[in-house]
């Protein structure tokens, strides 16, 4: 089969959070298995663009309301991805070097799929299926089957569309309709929800299957979309929950080259203790008591809001007896609050606010346990990273990380699970993580024996997405 991903993001290209992760290995895995996979995505101006040769493949024109605009699609030339990458570019909109975050951003994804609904209509052939995840794709489906200027080519190409986060949904005023290629109005409604023009519920209404990103998440939908739930509830014959894997090529303690030391589940306490030993110094922690991490986006949807009133209180309720350590960034003045911190609790606490890549391997390899209290994690890869390096998760049981962690209280559990996205619940569960740390010989050889043996790569999931899509062709 040919099949086309289509994203806002793609690692190691440009990436933002899983979303770039996940369209950066799930083609690859889907090539592995004997199909053409490409991923399709715009040309920002990142450090990777200037690193790699690239050849022109296509140039083109079209509208965005009154305003003519010209792209062009260039290739990558060595396929080292696993995969054909092409990039989209688009003067003045896409050749920008952040992802996200202007005040133009309608405008630029609505450029971007109009020039890839162009380019695809012109190819002397068709693809097999075109997968398109999250928001900043959805308007692919509409514009597919109903806009005028490329319904008779692709009306007929089977389309997916992925949910990697149904809180975030594209929504656009509908004084700006006219961006939209024409199409018979009496189709308006396709594109509306709640009187918006929203590309999210558009492309639940239009695609031929809609998938989620684990199979809780699917039916979390049902109750909690930010107002789309009676959508994925009447849409929920054609939905269908695959839950994401993790590049174990790239997440591999065996071979990672961001660590100080290798390890495999034979040399887990020597390699954690090692890699431990290096980011307590670089951080000024003990590296004697268990270092509980968090590493993600400083937003309210991670219950990072929680995070400095819980890691204060697990510092004087447990007597200092856990060092905590958060990498990541997002609203301003949590930020600044877990800054302020780093002097408060010097010895106990610390912070990096930025995002690295190396670090977060890091930090990985060397914590004895990584928080995650979201509110709201379609799926989560933190807590696969975790397990393959032998780092305990701690998580809240919603979504992706009730369906992949299961509790030490359970049988044959490996982590720690709590209810509520609240401070109560978690230092309560920092006490838990203390406990176990306390038994450090028994935590060892239960990693060895089955934390780190758990198969989270993409190979499964790859060919539940190969026979959700030969079922559309059938």
């Amino acid at each position: 089969m040919e099949i086309i991903h289509v994203a806002a993001e793609c690692y190691p290209v440009a990436k933002a959070g899983g979303l770039g992760d996940v369209v950066g290995s799930l083609p690859k895995y889907q090539a592995e298995l004997g199909h053409v996979a490409k991923v399709v995505m715009p040309m920002y101006r990142t450090k990777f663009l200037y690193t790699h040769q690239w050849e022109l493949v296509h140039e083109g024109s079209q509208y965005l309301g009154s305003h003519w605009f010209h792209y062009s699609v260039i290739k990558e030339k060595t396929n080292k991805l696993g995969f054909d990458l092409y990039l989209i570019d688009i003067n003045g909109l896409l050749d920008r070097e952040k992802i996200y975050g202007y005040d133009d951003d309608t405008e630029r994804f609505i450029a971007f799929q109009i020039a890839f609904c162009d380019w695809i209509s012109r190819w002397s052939h068709l693809p097999d299926v075109i997968h398109c995840h999250d928001h900043h794709t959805g308007l692919i489906p509409f514009m597919m089957k109903h806009c005028y200027a490329f319904r008779f080519k692709l009306a007929n190409i089977p389309s997916v569309f992925t949910v990697h986060n149904g809180q975030y949904q594209g929504w656009i005023g509908w004084d700006k309709y006219y961006y939209i290629p024409g199409y018979d109005s009496w189709n308006w409604g396709l594109l509306d929800w709640n009187n918006t023009i929203n590309p999210m519920a558009s492309a639940v209404k239009c695609a031929w299957k809609v998938t989620t990103v684990s199979h809780s998440y699917l039916d979390e939908l049902k109750h909690s979309a930010n107002g789309l739930e009676n959508l994925f509830e009447y849409e929920k014959g054609k939905s269908i929950g695959v839950l994401n894997g993790i590049d174990t090529e790239v997440w591999d303690p065996q071979t990672d080259s961001f660590l100080i030391k290798n390890y495999d589940k034979e040399l887990v306490d020597k390699g954690k203790k090692k890699n431990k030993k290096e980011i307590c110094g670089q951080f000024g922690l003990d590296e004697d008591k268990p270092l509980i991490a968090f590493i993600g986006r400083l937003v309210g949807e991670k219950a990072a809001d929680l995070l400095p009133e819980a890691i204060s209180q697990s510092i004087y309720q447990h007597h200092g007896k856990a060092n905590f350590l958060v990498l990541g960034s997002g609203e301003p003045y949590l930020e600044e609050q877990l800054d302020h911190m780093k002097h408060q609790f010097n010895g106990y606490f610390n912070s990096y606010i930025g995002y690295s890549e190396p670090l977060s391997h890091m930090i990985y390899a060397g914590s004895d346990f990584l928080l995650m209290p979201s509110r709201v994690e379609p799926c989560g890869l933190n807590q696969m990273y975790a397990l393959r390096y032998g780092t305990v998760p701690m998580v809240r049981s919603v979504g992706g990380l009730k369906d992949t962690i299961r509790d030490f209280g359970d049988k044959e559990g490996f982590g720690i699970r709590f209810d509520q996205p609240s401070v109560g619940d978690i230092t309560y569960s920092v006490g838990r993580a203390l406990d176990l740390y306390n038994n450090k010989q028994d935590l060892y050889q239960w990693m060895r024996g089955y934390m780190m043996t758990i198969d989270h790569s993409w190979d499964s999931s790859a060919q539940q997405y190969i026979d959700l899509y030969q079922s559309l062709k059938n």
